[in-house]
Parts: structure tokens; C-alpha cells; sequence
């Protein structure tokens, strides 16, 4: 017989509905909670960026805790679920009530989970802030100092505890879940996960290359092959410009292909600014000429000789 409240029977096919979630899966639903918290306060605080800077500041832990409740309004209160557990199938069940059928949440249970999570954020960001108004040398504001501290390190030791038992029995991630008695479970029955064998024969294949041109690209001396080509084309123009090609080449660097600034000679005929020249040979020690191939034998300088011809118009 099918459940009250759209619950499934549990003789259906595949895992049961109160199948115990993965802990992996219960730790990415707070992660996911936390960046949306973020994405929303970042949103909300960027409506206010052409104002006075340092406008919301003041109110800032109210304004939080109120889009904190605001979202818990519209995700715990009305679907039992956080918008990270919604995210992964995933939703909250009445713990202390025994059974295998699906029980949500009290209402008890959901404001006492908006009094644990948003107050207790508000409380540690506007405690700081309260204590900070009163004189340190008073009494009373160094008890309320101590007091603190001690409730901030046993809560610390008691989530850490929490935390622990949880690691190994795989329920109740945070005390508060503890506390109040309620359990992440998937929403909806987990079908099998079959994975096809060429699927997964191409994904082995494309990780193992990338990590390969990984390994190989940092041993690729990209600057000579790209002078070995280069070198290349060049002898082809060469030999069809002759003279012309050889005194165009000392009129450019052969890095830059500009007006050498400071001309200086590796001993091939070709110049080079001295800044590139020295750029690239502290680089590269076996730096070769990109036009020629040729080695470096020394760092001259050279004096160019310029012959200006005015041109007449035919």
C-alpha cells in the first residue's frame, strides 16, 4: 500500500528510499550551501556599490542572518531539504521517529534548525563586535570574554568529537544534525550506475595523453624549434633575394624584426637589439641565431653603416 504524503512503498524495485547516503555526498551538500551563501551576499552587496563605501558594514551580520532566513524559509521550512542536499537528491527525515517509512522534519525540528545555524552564525560574527564596545579593563566584559572562549572551544572539541563518529558510522555529519535528531536520506530510490566500457576506455585514454603532454611539453625547447623553422624559411629567401636579403637583414633584429637599439652580433651576419640578445641568452646558454641557425660564439657590438638615398619620383 502506498504511503500517506506521496511516500513509495518500500517492496519497490531498486535501494530503498532510507537508503543510507554516501558521506561524500553529505559533505558536498554543505560545500555546495556555503558557495550559494556566498554567491548570494556577493549579489546582495554589489546592489550597494555605488554608495558609501562601508554602508552595510555596520549591519552586516543582521543582513546575512536575514538571507539566511530567507533561504531556510524556502528550502529546510517548506521541502525539509537544503538547497545542496535538493541539488543531490538528497532531504532531511525525522530521525527520532521510528520506522522505515518517510517522516520530514517537525516544525519544532525546523526552527530549532534556523535557531542553530543562522543564530549561531549571527552570535559568533556580532560578539566579537559587542564585546569590542566595552572597556577591556572591565571585569565584566573579560568574563564575557572567557565565557566565550570556553563555549567556542567545547562546541569546537564536541563537532570535532561529532565529526569523528561520523567518519565512522557514516550518520549525523554535525552535532546540530545529532542534536535534533535528523538524518540525510535520498529523496527519490538510486538506480544502478552502469557505466559503458568505450565510455570509460576513452576517458582512461584521453587522461592518460593529457598527462603525457604534460610530462613532455615542459622538455619541448619551443624557442629553437621555433628558430629552426624559422631558419628555414629564411634560406629559402635567401637564395631568391640575394644582396637585398642579406642588407635587409642588418637593418632588423632578428628577434624583434625592428630598428636594432644598441646593435650587437652573435658572429652570423645577422644583428640583434642588445636587450633581446641578452634577454635570450640568459634564458637559453645554447641560444642559436632564429634566422640562421647559427651558435653563439660572442656578444659584439656592430656599427651599422647607413647609406641614405633620396628618392625622386619617376
Amino acid at each position: 500500500m502506498a504511503g500517506a504524503g506521496g511516500d513509495k512503498p518500500l517492496a519497490e524495485a531498486g535501494p530503498s528510499p532510507l537508503s543510507r547516503v554516501l558521506r561524500i555526498s553529505q559533505l558536498d551538500a554543505f560545500e555546495l550551501d556555503g558557495a550559494l551563501e556566498h554567491l548570494i551576499w556577493s549579489q546582495f552587496a554589489r546592489c550597494f556599490q555605488h554608495f558609501k563605501p562601508g554602508l552595510l558594514t555596520p549591519a552586516e551580520p543582521e543582513l546575512k542572518a536575514l538571507l539566511q532566513l530567507l533561504l531556510w524559509r524556502f528550502t529546510v521550512y517548506s521541502n525539509s531539504a537544503t538547497v545542496g542536499q535538493a541539488l543531490l537528491n538528497i532531504r532531511y527525515r525525522n530521525a527520532l521517529i521510528p520506522g522505515q517509512r518517510y517522516r520530514p522534519m517537525s516544525r519544532q525540528q525546523k526552527l530549532w534548525f534556523a535557531l542553530l545555524t543562522v543564530g549561531g552564525k549571527w552570535l559568533r560574527e556580532r560578539s566579537h563586535s559587542l564585546i569590542l564596545l566595552g572597556r577591556p579593563a572591565d571585569t565584566g566584559v573579560r568574563k564575557a570574554r572567557g565565557t566565550l572562549a570556553l563555549i567556542g572551544g567545547l562546541a569546537k572539541a564536541a563537532s570535532l568529537f561529532n565529526f569523528l563518529l561520523f567518519l565512522q558510522s557514516g550518520t549525523f555529519p554535525t552535532l546540530m544534525e545529532r542534536l535534533l535528531g535528523v538524518q540525510p536520506i535520498f529523496s527519490r530510490p538510486q538506480g544502478p550506475r552502469d557505466i559503458n566500457f568505450q565510455y570509460m576506455n576513452r576517458e582512461l585514454l584521453w587522461h592518460g595523453f593529457a598527462e603525457f603532454l604534460i610530462f613532455l611539453l615542459p622538455l619541448v625547447n619551443t624557442w629553437k624549434l621555433k628558430a629552426n623553422v624559422s631558419a628555414l624559411f629564411s634560406l629559402s629567401d635567401k637564395t631568391k633575394g640575394g644582396a637585398a636579403t642579406e642588407i635587409s637583414s642588418q637593418m632588423e633584429c632578428a628577434v624583434c624584426e625592428e630598428w636594432p637599439t644598441m646593435p650587437h652580433s652573435i658572429g652570423c651576419s645577422h644583428v640583434f637589439c642588445y636587450y633581446c640578445i641578452k634577454s635570450h641568452t640568459m634564458a637559453d646558454i645554447f641560444f642559436t641565431c632564429p634566422k640562421c641557425s647559427a651558435e653563439l660564439v660572442t656578444v659584439q657590438p656592430v656599427k651599422l653603416q647607413i647609406e641614405l638615398t633620396e628618392m625622386h619620383p619617376s
